[in-house]
């Protein structure tokens, strides 16, 4: 049998006549999801720009943000007011600027700046995870050492094995709704991290707590831990650094990133931000406390309207895979999350590469074939990002019926190739 003779080459090819045009590559909300925040474009009045007696429109503030939106947001994260940074628009600006301070400045504790180590300087990621933590770090000159991320998350043997190494610095993953997994990191984990005895004496945790609420079903959902709390308790209150921002919750373009920890790590990090900044837009952070403030419910109300557009997509991946590849292992298997913004699939053989070209080729298109691992490259070729959150679910279901035609045809592929098989 030639790979032209394959069982599925058939469905392949008449998939590919469908000439379709589906994008599942990036986690975007919907335009409908956009369209429950449109109400901060009008928040504020023609001459309403007064936080208490505070004219945003000026320079005056200072750089951690109005008092407000940091207080809303230390209720968001769990923390006091005085324990929050807030910024701009991207949580991922915030997470390179304390990177950098400790390059350039040592962090709390440091014994020297992070970039005259001798070699570079270490981070611990989990795999899979977010290639745009792989690429921050990478980027500033961080070698970045993968640990498996479990159904309860991170592997810990792995990740005290790495800190006792000096050089290690610390650890950027996500905690909460893992990208691309789900999963969420136990509080027996997250105390267990807490308390690491790491050789580093700046060992930092940072948490990028992107999907925090992003809950997609009401009664059975995932609790954020709090790690500034529990670092704090373990003696290590400066170790938890915590990242998250309102992209998925209001407007991705435009909406505000903030960061908690310690007080005297809030302190020591506006310390170097001032200097490079007079502060952030705060006509912005005012909008968007106005806007959760009086949303029905909060934020917890607003992410509730996202769950109600996101759930059917997720639910649609999941049911069109069981359907097309079926459940027992032979082609893939999938995490279906609680929360968050992707699919997390392996393929059963080392055919990921191959399934994300034949999807591309047929009109549909996936994250890279490698993305969730440092350098771009998955050493087992198995791991495919799925992103359902913008398409209609009618097109997600459309681009699952194609991505489970292109696994079962790379996996007869790769099995037609292998020494023995029936030619």
């Amino acid at each position: 049998m030639t790979v032209r003779d394959l069982p599925s080459r058939e469905a392949y090819d008449a998939l590919k006549a469908q000439n379709l045009k589906l994008n599942m590559q990036r986690g975007q909300p919907s335009d409908a999801d956009f369209d429950l925040s449109n109400g901060l474009l009008g928040i504020l009045g023609e001459h309403d720009y007064l936080a208490g007696k505070l004219d945003t429109r000026n320079y005056p503030g200072g750089v951690q943000g109005l008092p407000e939106a940091r207080e809303l947001f230390g209720e968001y994260l769990d923390v006091p007011a005085a324990q929050v940074l807030v910024w701009n628009n991207a949580s991922l600006e915030l997470q390179a600027f304390a990177l950098t301070t400790a390059l350039l400045h040592g962090l709390r504790g440091s014994p020297e700046l992070w970039v005259r180590l001798a070699g570079k300087p270490k981070m611990i990621v989990t795999v899979p995870g977010y290639d745009r933590h792989f690429l921050l770090l990478e980027t500033l000159g961080f070698e970045l050492l993968s640990v498996e991320m479990q159904d309860d998350g991170p592997d810990l043997d792995a990740v005290e094995r790495l800190a006792a190494d000096a050089t290690v610095k610390g650890m950027l993953f996500v905690p909460t709704y893992s990208n691309p997994g789900g999963e969420t990191v136990s509080a027996e984990k997250a105390r267990r991290l807490a308390g690491l005895k790491a050789a580093a004496p700046d060992f930092t945790i940072f948490a990028d707590d992107a999907y925090r609420v992003h809950h997609l079903f009401e009664n059975d959902r995932h609790e954020a831990v709090n790690l500034i709390r529990l670092c704090a308790e373990a003696g290590h209150p400066d170790r938890a650094v915590v990242f998250a921002s309102t992209s998925k919750i209001t407007f991705a373009g435009a909406g505000l990133g903030f960061m908690a920890s310690s007080e005297a790590n809030v302190a020591y990090f506006s310390k170097f931000l001032s200097a490079q900044s007079i502060g952030p837009n705060k006509v912005e952070q005012l909008r968007h406390v106005r806007f959760l403030r009086q949303y029905p419910g909060g934020v917890e109300g607003l992410m509730r309207r996202h769950a109600e557009l996101l759930a059917p997509k997720f639910q649609a991946v999941h049911e069109v895979l069981s359907q097309e590849l079926g459940e027992n292992g032979e082609y893939a298997t999938w995490k279906t999350p609680k929360g968050g913004y992707f699919v997390s699939l392996d393929t059963a053989l080392p055919v990921a590469s191959r399934v994300v070209q034949l999807a591309e080729d047929a009109g549909v298109s996936l994250t890279p074939a490698g993305a969730t691992y440092p350098g771009g490259h998955d050493p087992h070729d198995r791991n495919i990002r799925l992103s359902p959150s913008r398409p209609p679910a009618d097109e997600v279901r459309a681009a699952m019926r194609a991505v489970a035609t292109c696994i079962k045809l790379a996996s007869e592929e790769y099995r037609a190739q292998q020494p023995g098989s029936a030619q």
